[in-house]
């Protein structure tokens, strides 16, 4: 079996997303002579990612469970293309094991991890397991689900103050709440519950300190085939957060060793290979001021960032996928590419950092980012869309490569700073004074930067 455009791998694959990453995975598609299939929803109608693939089919209403997440429509769709394999990219039913199992039962190829790796990582408890098996450090917490405040209290008493109450089934920064003392416990933990069963109808939790001084959030790319071929593509230094959401990332990590991104990478491969991980994925770690290291979460999917790592290596990520899904081996060698250059990216949502970043809904009516060299622009906006409270607020990804670190981030510098956007209110300004600060500049950020920082980043120049 070849991937070239006279044997393509898969006969037509439907993309079951929206937004850039769904015009990301098209775009790859048509270099690989694979026909794509979009779908959308009401809210999504003339949207760029229709436009990206061959065909597309209308979904549902706006809602998420009436549109992406609704699996009879989709698979319907499915029958209807005649489409041989599904890509989930990331969020919706990315890191769903039974969606997966069905795409199976309905005689499709999902092009993702096993349901069963899925299932293994998904619980944030099973995935401490799993990492504490195959030998790789984690943060100190719970490996059982914990049933009331009580316990809760014993717990965070054992570890110290203060302590993440955490959904066992969330991710992404979704389903996590602080307790920086046992008068807070009840009330957090009810909050966490009401989070963790609106997004994920699942209220299990457990604990685990949260650090302070705060550390890092570095997470190494790995690459598993069903061969057993196992890769890991280095770091991505993702410290700059809001609400525990990332908002900038970069490769290689400025506070990463050679001889610490040895040891996370051998860590991650570890676990990769003790979990059978076939397909991209990326191991999640907190990295302290001492240079240690600990596990965090897996996330069996594509990440959003995932194009830092492709400007570094020359990787097509979304290809490997689709290879890996083929049965093929990796193209990767299972020594690793060494790294060329610096990327840096950064997300380009349509929110109000003075209102807590809180989402600004409304119509585009003009944004141009410029074209510039060793700029790389993933988007599923343009003028004339219309955002909604319906879905993530993400308009654009910039990725900005140069030989260095300090290349990379003029290069950023220039394009945010020839940005336009009008319509909705953006985080452009909040992110043109992260890039022109001496911290950034420095690499003096962690984990709650902007939490400390933000009164005095709105009110740079």
């Amino acid at each position: 079996m070849s991937d070239s455009g006279a044997d393509p791998l898969f006969r037509k694959i439907l993309i079951a997303n929206r937004g850039e990453i769904a015009v990301r995975i098209a775009r790859t598609l048509r270099e690989m002579a694979i026909p794509s299939v979009a779908v959308y929803s009401d809210a999504d109608a003339g949207a760029p990612h229709i436009e990206a693939a061959d065909e597309a089919f209308h979904l549902g209403p706006a809602p998420p469970a009436q549109s992406y997440l609704n699996q009879e429509r989709l698979f319907a769709i499915a029958r209807e293309a005649g489409v041989d394999a599904i890509h989930p990219g990331y969020g919706f039913l990315a890191e769903n094991a039974g969606f997966a199992r069905r795409c199976a039962a309905e005689g499709l190829v999902f092009i993702g991890p096993t349901a069963e790796t899925i299932d293994a990582m998904g619980s944030k408890i099973a995935a401490r397991r799993a990492a504490k098996a195959a030998g790789m450090p984690i943060v100190p917490g719970t490996e059982e689900p914990l049933s009331d405040a009580a316990e809760i209290g014993s717990v965070a008493d054992r570890l110290g103050y203060p302590v993440a109450i955490k959904a066992a089934a969330g991710g992404g920064g979704y389903g996590m709440r602080v307790v920086n003392g046992p008068e807070d416990i009840a009330a957090t933990l009810e909050g966490v519950r009401r989070d963790a069963s609106r997004a994920f109808g699942d209220t299990t939790v457990y604990v685990e300190k949260f650090f302070s001084p705060a550390p890092r959030h570095i997470e190494m790319q790995v690459l598993g085939d069903r061969f057993g071929n196992v890769v890991h593509l280095g770091e991505r230094e993702c410290s700059l957060q809001r609400r525990f959401q990332k908002i900038v990332e970069e490769t290689p990590s400025p506070a990463v060793s050679p001889e610490l991104r040895a040891r996370m990478g051998a860590a991650a491969v570890a676990l990769a290979r003790h979990v059978g991980y076939q397909s991209t994925g990326t191991v999640e770690c907190l990295v302290t001021d001492d240079g240690e290291f600990s596990f965090l979460e897996m996330n069996t999917r594509l990440q959003v960032e995932h194009p830092v790592t492709e400007e570094v290596t020359g990787i097509d990520l979304v290809r490997e996928m689709v290879r890996i899904a083929a049965g093929l081996p990796l193209s990767v060698p299972t020594e690793g590419i060494a790294p060329r250059g610096h990327a840096i990216e950064a997300r380009l949502y349509a929110e109000d950092p003075a209102r807590s970043f809180m989402p600004s809904p409304g119509q585009i009516t003009r944004l141009d980012i410029p074209a510039i060299p060793n700029l790389r622009v993933d988007s599923g906006a343009r003028a004339g869309t219309n955002v909604t409270v319906y879905y993530d607020p993400l308009l654009a990804k910039i990725i900005a490569w140069g030989e260095n670190r300090a290349t990379a981030i003029q290069t950023m510098r220039d394009a945010l700073d020839a940005t336009v956007i009008e319509g909705v209110k953006t985080n452009l300004p909040f992110l043109t004074r992260i890039f022109g600060s001496d911290d950034f500049r420095t690499g003096r950020i962690h984990t709650r930067y902007v939490d400390e920082h933000l009164p005095e980043i709105m009110a740079s120049g």
